[in-house]
């Protein structure tokens, strides 16, 4: 019939395409200053960079980078999230953030250290973790 031709894919093309895709979208806007609110949950980490008044610039997520299932939980994840937002903020002209911490995941601190490996300083770290003062109602006593 005809030769074949072959075509090899690399595993990280795939994923330097998303990240250029994501690293295009990127406004006009200077600034000097933002707050990064990182939201880590059991089964995704979330961050968003807002201006000082608290107005959204730059959101990503582990899921929106193409982990799926229990691979977005993990440090791993967040860590490159951190990095894409890192350099989203590098862009723009981002110098110094400060930084608010929801939830009790395991992309806590991985996203932190993934942003902050970009050339970025943290002036504030702030934990606003949600605590339930008393929480939902027990169930009744066991009756045997």
């Amino acid at each position: 019939m005809g030769k074949k031709r072959i075509v090899k894919k690399s595993g990280n093309e795939s994923s330097q395409g998303m990240k250029s895709r994501s690293l295009s979208r990127t406004p006009k806007k200077k600034m000097s200053s933002g707050i990064l609110c990182i939201q880590a949950t059991y089964n995704n980490t979330k961050l968003l960079l807002t201006d000082d008044k608290g107005n959204a610039v730059f959101s990503s997520s582990a899921g929106s980078l193409g982990f799926k299932g229990a691979k977005k939980g993990t440090p791993f994840a967040a860590a490159k999230v951190g990095e894409l937002i890192g350099e989203k903020a590098a862009l723009i002209g981002v110098k110094e953030v400060d930084v608010v911490v929801k939830g009790v995941g395991a992309g806590r601190e991985s996203s932190l250290r993934g942003f902050s490996s970009r050339g970025i300083s943290l002036v504030t770290i702030k934990d606003q973790t949600p605590v339930p003062h008393n929480g939902p109602r027990p169930r009744k006593a066991r009756r045997v």
